[in-house]
């Protein structure tokens, strides 16, 4: 598959407080014609969660990662090192893969540009796009990013593509009740597969 995979990693926080970004990446990767991948796509009791995650990294082409989840939570309260795990992994796979993995690119998210210096060093000089919590301006840095890696011009602008998934996330409601799935209740699967049936029949 790689190296010419449409196929894109996405590395993300996937709890309530990060979904409208989580659902913009998404958006924006399936309406630039990509394919949006993550661990979350199969839920498979038998697998190995960490097995997965490499395999998929290793098939894709293109990465998505927001490392901006840095709060601390719990009892007692620990930050979450999901995120800059799977990137490392990814950047790993990149260094060191073979079969044309030194063909991966990918784009780096977090809430302020320079803030990522002061919990993961390592990764500086790095460019590292700062959304700002906002998803139009996620949306705008990763429908260019997307465009210019891959030359593909019929990736629509990012301005464009953002008043689309307002409209997008507007009729959500309507159609997971046309799906009888309750908003509390919508997989990766889910939205992905609503999202690409709404898109092919506009």
């Amino acid at each position: 598959m790689l190296p010419d995979s449409r196929d894109v990693f996405v590395n993300c926080p996937f709890d309530d407080t990060y979904r409208p970004l989580y659902h913009a990446i998404v958006f924006t990767i399936v309406r630039s014609g990509f394919v949006p991948r993550c661990a979350l796509e199969t839920d498979d009791g038998a697998e190995n969660r960490f097995n997965k995650i490499c395999d998929i990294i290793g098939q894709c082409r293109f990465g998505v990662h927001d490392i901006s989840r840095t709060e601390c939570d719990g009892v007692p309260p620990l930050p979450r090192f999901n995120m800059p795990l799977e990137l490392g992994l990814y950047l790993g796979a990149k260094k060191f893969g073979a079969d044309g993995q030194g063909r991966k690119s990918c784009i780096i998210f977090d809430r302020e540009q320079y803030r990522y210096q002061r919990y993961i060093s390592d990764i500086a000089g790095q460019d590292i796009h700062a959304h700002g919590g906002d998803a139009a301006v996620l949306i705008e840095h990763l429908a260019a990013w997307l465009r210019q890696q891959s030359r593909d011009p019929k990736v629509p602008g990012g301005r464009v593509m953002a008043q689309e998934f307002a409209v997008f996330q507007a009729t959500l409601p309507v159609l997971l009740r046309g799906h009888q799935l309750d908003p509390a209740e919508i997989t990766f699967g889910d939205y992905t597969a609503i999202l690409v049936q709404y898109l092919t029949q506009g």
